[in-house]
């Protein structure tokens, strides 16, 4: 039971090495597949190198395309803050209209439903509140 703090630090230091290593590894790997500029040949080729030799094959990686890393997170980034900012954009024109009459909300509701946007359920459930209301 002898084991001094110092150990025990250095044994704590390690393990979140390890873990931030892991962190990074998997990092690099999702980089190599979401990379629609690269071939499938260029991928198996990164891959292998990071599975083959880990810490060399990371090094490298990040020496060759680590800028890159970066700035393709950001074109993501960007194309997801657009497609949410459209979503909430079209959802709000959509909502329900001041001064819209009942006939136009269950008319609205029928269109979503045959288009197969909302289920039967969900259908009669926003019919029955706007009835309600």
């Amino acid at each position: 039971m002898d084991y001094p703090l110092l150990n025990v630090f250095l044994t704590m230091l390690w393990f979140f090495v390890w873990i931030m290593w892991f962190m990074l590894l998997f990092r690099v790997i999702g980089d190599v597949f979401r990379d629609d500029a690269l071939s499938g040949w260029a991928k198996a080729g990164w891959t292998l190198l990071v599975c083959a030799l880990p810490f060399l094959g990371v090094l490298v990686y990040l020496i060759a395309r680590g800028r890159g890393m970066g700035e393709r997170e950001m074109r993501r980034a960007q194309v997801q803050e657009q497609a949410f900012r459209s979503y909430v954009r079209q959802a709000a024109a959509t909502g329900p209209v001041a001064g819209a009459t009942k006939a136009d909300e269950l008319g609205r509701l029928a269109a979503l439903h045959d288009q197969g946007a909302i289920t039967d359920a969900e259908y009669e459930r926003a019919k029955t509140r706007v009835l309600a209301v």
